[in-house]
């Protein structure tokens, strides 16, 4: 049964009944070019009865102009309707279609597969719940495919399906398939994506689709529309956390006053207590508003209006939180930028900055690194073209009240605004951080209170006294690098030189520290800092004390070394880069840990998906791939003579 005789049979007000309240999976086609994404949300939407009748003619007489498939409805031209989409036989915008079954609702978004629309399908991608990314199975895995796949899983989302398609034309042949699922699931390995799902099908002739494919007996597994009626999103959506962006302060007459918007996250019932960011100013719930009446309760993704039990100054842009569970309020923020414009991104260059219901103006003072979408690793870069991937730090006027985009997609997630075009160049999503600041803050607030300066009151044995004592001049030694670069094994060659010259020194290991220090930690960015700030900590202790430390750790980013120079002193302070490349520390990998962390059982690992950023200005220089050990030790012993650190 066509879908007009559907609604003519049932009637309009008899359908939305039946499928109104329906839970909504809203998903993306993606993937290379000419890989089948129109042809087979067509073909999804043909062969569940999801076409008008006008429509169906209309793609019939399109067929005969524009269509590729011979006699037969080319189903491409269901979602293809520009002009040059069509004469092109190419997607170029985003096309949206939705239809509805038994079980649930869907609305789809086709993507082109074009290089130079890659911003079109990042836009597509970022409200979805799932991804169907296809792959012909002629062509196996390309560029454009992990190209989609990253930004897909740089955009949240967790359930991948990955179609091959164009079965076919191999002959529907189970061995290609599986060849086709492992390339992938070897790629696929470093994305972090939780729920990966492969079909064999054939777009053009209707196998796998929306009915088994009878050419394909070996595969097992249900049909593609079988598999989005039941995989699981529910649990996906944020009911922890409460953040409601205020979008506009209704005030109707002198007794109402409310604030209006979509509930990002979270639950709001009438009488919690809330707060609102920026004043940090609370109150009650007095009541939900919706068009259909109150509310007792909201839930994420809910249009409502919210009245307080109190007066307070809230307006557009600000946010109403729980006391209890806010986001930090931020200046300064990391995340990875999809970058849409033609002109490059510039640093220094001020834009305007939308993140939620506020807008506020904002410079990206650094882009850390850019992802190359081929192998996933991580390239230096001053700026980002058209459709690049890159990490970058954005300074902004007014602070954001921000998540993780992990934590929050509606909170975690920003656009950049062409100032003079107001054409909207870049989309980012934040990076969860604990930036070195914060506990340095902390520590030099203490000072400030007085109580370091007090304590060092009570010792009454000075550090002059102990130097003496020792007959050294302490110092610490900074080694930073990549994994397996040689750090510890200069630094432990090094404390035997200056132990046989008569010198009290300590080797402070970064594999030791996590066997008791810091064994409380993992290894995510706010881990890695605290384990650094430890060792800082210690080292800082041993100069008063006029021991000498000899500190042996990764430390990957650049200012948080400085945030470390800046808690033992900089005058005491020597930083010694082990410069060596990736492949070479891989090569000397005998544990095993480069080969885990690409194989995806571990991760946050530095050179492979976490970014190592080498000294700008380091005391020191060492080659450690091509210059003997020996050699860089007596470069070490000679910047020590050099400062007069050792006679």
């Amino acid at each position: 049964m066509s879908y007009s005789r559907q609604l003519d049979e049932q009637g309009i007000d008899t359908y939305l009944q039946r499928y109104g309240n329906r839970e909504m999976l809203r998903l993306l086609t993606c993937g290379s070019v000419d890989d089948g994404k129109s042809t087979l949300i067509g073909r999804l939407l043909y062969d569940s009865q999801m076409v008008f009748d006008d429509v169906l003619r209309a793609t019939k007489k399109a067929s005969e102009k524009f269509g590729t498939t011979g006699e037969e409805v080319d189903l491409a031209l269901l979602v293809d309707g520009l002009q040059a989409e069509r004469e092109q036989g190419i997607t170029i915008d985003v096309a949206y279609r939705y239809f509805a079954t038994e079980r649930r609702k869907f609305i789809i978004a086709d993507t082109p597969g074009h290089v130079q629309y890659t911003r079109n399908m990042a836009t597509g991608a970022s409200n979805c719940d799932l991804a169907v990314i296809l792959i012909d199975a002629r062509h196996g895995v390309l560029e454009q495919t992990r190209r989609h796949s990253f930004i897909c899983s740089l955009l949240g989302i967790q359930h991948f399906v990955i179609a091959v398609n164009k079965m076919d034309l191999v002959g529907y042949s189970e061995a290609r398939f599986q060849e086709i699922r492992e390339a992938y699931s070897e790629f696929a390995a470093r994305l972090g994506v939780r729920d990966i799902h492969f079909i064999p099908l054939s777009a053009l002739k209707g196998e796998n689709v929306v009915h088994r494919g009878a050419s394909m007996p070996w595969f097992q597994g249900s049909p593609l529309l079988d598999h989005l009626e039941t995989v699981h999103v529910a649990s996906d959506k944020n009911f922890v956390d409460l953040r409601f962006p205020v979008q506009n302060v209704v005030r109707p007459n002198l007794d109402f006053r409310g604030f209006a918007g979509t509930l990002a996250s979270g639950v709001l019932r009438t009488g919690d207590r809330i707060s609102t960011l920026p004043s940090g100013k609370q109150s009650r719930v007095k009541s939900i508003v919706t068009f259909d009446g109150e509310l007792a309760e909201a839930f994420a993704g809910m249009a409502i209006t919210v009245t307080l039990t109190d007066e307070i100054d809230i307006s557009r842009g600000d946010m109403i939180v729980a006391p209890n569970n806010a986001p930090p309020l931020e200046n300064s923020v990391e995340a990875m930028l999809v970058w849409f414009s033609e002109t490059p991104l510039q640093t220094g260059k001020q834009y305007l900055v939308k993140h939620t219901t506020a807008t506020t103006s904002g410079v990206v003072d650094e882009v850390r690194y850019r992802i190359n979408v081929g192998d996933l690793h991580r390239e230096p870069a001053q700026g980002l073209q058209m459709n690049e991937v890159g990490r970058i730090r954005l300074e902004c006027t007014r602070p954001l009240a921000a998540d993780a985009y992990a934590k929050n997609r509606a909170t975690g997630a920003f656009i950049l605004i062409d100032r003079l075009t107001n054409a909207t160049v870049g989309a980012g999503m934040i990076v969860e951080r604990k930036t070195a600041a914060d506990a340095t803050q902390r520590r030099q607030a203490a000072a400030d209170a007085g109580r370091f300066v007090r304590m060092q009151a009570k010792r009454r044995i000075t550090p002059e006294a102990r130097k003496a004592r020792l007959g050294q001049e302490p110092f610490v030694l900074w080694i930073t690098g990549l994994p397996r670069s040689g750090k510890t094994s200069l630094a432990y060659a090094l404390e035997e030189k200056l132990f046989e010259a008569q010198r009290h020194v300590q080797v402070l290991d970064g594999e030791l520290l996590r066997l008791g220090l810091s064994r409380d930690l993992g290894f995510s960015g706010a881990d890695r800092w605290e384990n650094q700030r430890r060792a800082a900590e210690l080292a800082r202790l041993n100069l008063g004390s006029g021991i000498s430390t000899i500190v042996a750790l990764v430390s990957p980013l650049e200012f948080e070394r400085q945030q470390v120079r800046a808690i033992v002193g900089a005058d005491r302070f020597l930083e010694v880069f082990c410069d060596a490349p990736l492949a070479v520390c891989e090569a000397r990998d005998h544990d095993g840990l480069y080969a885990r962390a690409r194989a995806g059982e571990i991760q946050n690992v530095t050179g492979v998906d976490a970014p190592y950023e080498p000294p700008q200005r380091p005391e020191l220089t060492l080659d450690t791939a091509n210059t003997p050990a020996a050699d860089n030790i007596d470069k070490v012993l000679q910047l020590l003579r050099s400062r007069h650190l050792l006679p």
